[in-house]
């Protein structure tokens, strides 16, 4: 059994409302490249078509590879980042391990069968190449297909350079009936009539939009920015224009130059065609890396010269002008830039104090939106939180390079990497919120600040369920050091809560239970109520090891009952696992299990987190074990055995007496089923496969090759997406609330990992 890997972020944004015009030849070469060489680089400047052509061949050739397509996108990252970590998750690899990106992703991929798409590789080519390089070596059913402006340089590299789209050179006579055969022109007035709905050739304008294409070298994104314009001008005057601007960048040398300057002069005179407040918002927007919202513009850019009262037409205008392109999630929409546009306006915000009032506001404003997450965490958005720092990921990264950067910001760095602890915690991204908290406690200067203080609290908190417990324990105690200066009881409570899981990691139960009662008082204190759920979890936790079962469900009812009065799901899900085990003590079975699909219900529906899915399973196998279901129980075994290894952690991290629960099952179902129990032939599951299984929605885990994580309603709703119907329209029809139908999309929207609309309908049509 495989899992098929099916990105489609190609068809987001722009892209989804358009035509793929074109390019057959170019399809056909490239896709027979992709058949003979192991590595195909779509080479050409900056607005090529590079992207949507790698686009097109990976809709056409995913049935050829058995385990799919997979999409990682590189524009999002800095010069010389690392690009391992965008490809693990791109794969949805867990970052749970201490292993590097690489080595996880290297022995990910080195069964499997897929194309690997690397888009936009130009500005991280050193990375890429050394990554390609390890990929191709380890993973012989890999192949990668790469777009850059240059070529990788590497052994084995097949380069495949994309020409111009076609048209009519200035001496060809080319009857009117046909000049719509050339594929610039084609493109042409396809977009045209995007703008204008009446447009057409004829025998006037047909020469004119010749001319056009040939001067605007037949890019595509040159001839799509360019149609724009037709709303304000005619073909005519559009050559006119162009004709100045290009003679004026080229010196009356057009040819000598670079394609991308071509493009760069096309986006010169798109520029200076805006207004100069759209101009300098052009500017401002370049300082986010990634998708960004309404709320963002008005926060970061709306400042001196702008007001925020004219942020909202600016974007209207600019998003018009196809500077700006949109990406709608029901009623959500955020922005994007094409890379070359916001790279132009980098360029071009040269201004030291401007640009530094850009970055102070851009990391004020995603520094406001986790807090935001922390303070409202305990209520029913948990997922939506975790879902809107993902999205945001390239934001988040540019907030804390700016940050370490900068003097005198490192405090306001700690800050943020500690107000993010739900995402390295329950996002799948532990080991790299491990590392970046290392990173920023290395670099304070002032170590006994609260700033500091929490972000070494997070740190022992990471390290912890990584299973590094001196680590954890250390980070903890230096918090509890700088605490007990400041006379923080907040702190204190924190580093104590984390020093308590210590204890129960290492054994020492009484000492954790006695701990955990101060540590839930004094957060009750605080009126921290998310971080006393926590530890009062973890004290039931340490009952049930401690083999007292009553106290422990009394412990994690009084959790269920607080969380469901306030909405709140993440710490509830921990504690129906606790409450598994306690009635698996109490020999109670089928009690045991129910609480233990309550907890994996959660995870299937809100959060994905792979350690609670991990130790639920556990759970639910120890259960059957006990209760002699020994063919259900080996299949659990082979499920979590899946999950722990895709997380890169184990059972043993949480301590001996879980190791030794855990390794005592595994011998009683060993000893009643023999050699049947080892599959060491069988593939790994993913964990919406293993959580189907657990959950009853697939009766054998073989017949999981092509998961469904969405229940029967959210299968139904998501029909209806497809056939392109709002959210209103769905309502209307289900009879139910609109909010029904919202909460029915975001949970759709996060099981399957998209960001679109579009998405979800080209999935519908994929399960057809």
């Amino acid at each position: 059994m495989t899992r098929r890997f099916r990105d489609t972020r190609f068809s987001e944004g722009r892209l989804e409302a358009t035509s793929f015009i074109g390019r057959r030849r170019e399809l056909e070469e490239a896709k027979a490249l992709l058949a003979t060489s192991r590595m195909v680089t779509l080479t050409g400047p900056g607005g090529a078509g590079k992207t949507r052509l790698a686009g097109e061949i990976t809709r056409l050739a995913h049935r050829a590879y058995r385990d799919g397509v997979a999409v990682a996108e590189l524009a999002p990252l800095n010069h010389n980042a690392a690009v391992a970590p965008v490809v693990a998750a791109a794969l949805d690899i867990s970052d749970q391990s201490k292993r590097s990106a690489l080595d996880r992703l290297a022995d990910f991929l080195q069964d499997k069968e897929l194309l690997l798409v690397l888009d936009n590789c130009e500005h991280v080519l050193d990375e890429v190449s050394f990554l390609v390089d390890r990929l191709l070596a380890q993973a012989p059913g890999v192949r990668v297909m790469a777009t850059s402006r240059e070529p990788m340089g590497i052994a084995g590299e097949s380069i495949y350079a994309i020409p111009p789209l076609s048209f009519p050179g200035p001496d060809e006579q080319v009857p009117f009936a046909q000049i719509e055969g050339f594929e610039a022109v084609a493109l042409f007035v396809a977009r045209a009539r995007n703008v204008v709905p009446s447009f057409a050739l004829d025998a006037a304008t047909a020469p004119v939009v010749a001319q056009l294409c040939a001067q605007l070298d037949g890019m595509p994104l040159a001839i799509e920015l360019a149609t724009t314009r037709l709303r304000s001008l005619s073909t005519t005057q559009l050559l006119h224009r162009l004709d100045r601007r290009f003679q004026l960048l080229t010196q009356g040398d057009r040819t000598a130059l670079p394609r991308q300057q071509t493009l760069r002069a096309l986006i010169d005179w798109s520029y200076e065609l805006c207004s100069e407040s759209e101009q300098l918002l052009w500017r401002r927007l370049s300082v986010f890396p990634g998708n960004f919202d309404l709320d963002a513009v008005e926060e970061v850019c709306a400042f001196e010269a702008l007001e925020p009262s004219e942020i909202l037409d600016l974007l209207d205008s600019l998003v018009a002008k196809s500077i700006l392109a949109v990406r709608r999630e029901g009623e959500f929409l955020s922005y994007h830039q094409l890379v070359s546009i916001r790279e132009y306006g980098q360029q071009l915000l040269i201004d030291a104090e401007e640009t530094t009032s850009l970055r102070t506001r851009h990391f004020g404003h995603y520094l406001q939106l986790a807090e935001s997450m922390v303070r409202q965490w305990c209520g029913p958005d948990q997922s939506r939180f975790l879902r809107t720092v993902r999205v945001n990921r390239p934001n988040f990264a540019a907030a804390f390079d700016w940050a370490l950067s900068t003097p005198g910001e490192e405090k306001a760095a700690a800050r943020l990497a500690s107000l993010l602890r739900y995402q390295w915690v329950s996002g799948n991204f532990i080991t790299e919120g491990r590392a970046l908290l290392e990173r920023i406690i290395d670099r304070q200067e002032d170590n006994a600040s609260s700033d500091h203080a929490s972000a070494l609290w997070v740190a022992a908190w990471v390290s912890l369920i990584q299973g590094e417990h001196d680590a954890g324990a250390d980070y903890a105690r230096q918090c509890l050091s700088i605490a007990q200066r400041l006379g923080n009881g907040a702190l204190a409570a924190h580093a104590e809560h984390w020093i308590a899981l210590h204890k129960l990691f290492s054994g020492d139960l009484p000492g954790a239970i006695e701990l955990y009662e101060q540590v839930a008082a004094a957060h009750a204190r605080q009126g921290d109520t998310a971080s006393q759920l926590t530890a009062l979890f973890q004290l039931g936790m340490a009952e049930v090891l401690n083999d007292c079962p009553q106290r422990a469900l009394d412990t994690c009812q009084l959790v269920i009952d607080r969380s469901e009065a306030c909405g709140e799901l993440w710490n509830r899900a921990y504690a129906h696992w606790i409450s598994a085990l306690s009635y698996w003590k109490l020999e109670q079975y089928d009690r045991a299990s129910s609480e233990a699909l309550a907890s994996l219900r959660i995870q299937r529906e809100s959060f994905q987190d792979g350690i609670c899915i991990a130790l639920s399973l556990e759970a639910l196998q120890w259960i059957t074990v006990s209760q002699g279901n020994f063919e259900r129980s080996a299949e659990l075994a082979r499920a979590v055995d899946s999950v722990w290894s895709e997380l890169g952690t184990s059972v043993q991290a949480f301590g001996p007496q879980m190791a030794d629960a855990s390794s005592r099952s595994r011998r009683l179902l060993h000893t009643a089923l023999g050699r049947e129990y080892s599959a060491p032939d069988r593939a790994p599951l993913s964990k919406a496969q293993a959580l189907d299984y657990a959950l009853g929605i697939e009766s054998k885990l073989d017949s999981c090759a092509v998961p469904n994580p969405l229940t029967k309603k959210e299968t139904e709703v998501a029909a209806l997406v497809a056939q392109g119907l709002t959210n209103r329209s769905i309502a209307q029809r289900l009879v139910v609330s609109p909010r029904t139908i919202d909460g029915h999309v975001e949970r759709i929207l996060a099981k399957l990992g998209f960001t679109s609309r579009t998405q979800i309908a080209v999935w519908i049509a994929g399960q057809r």
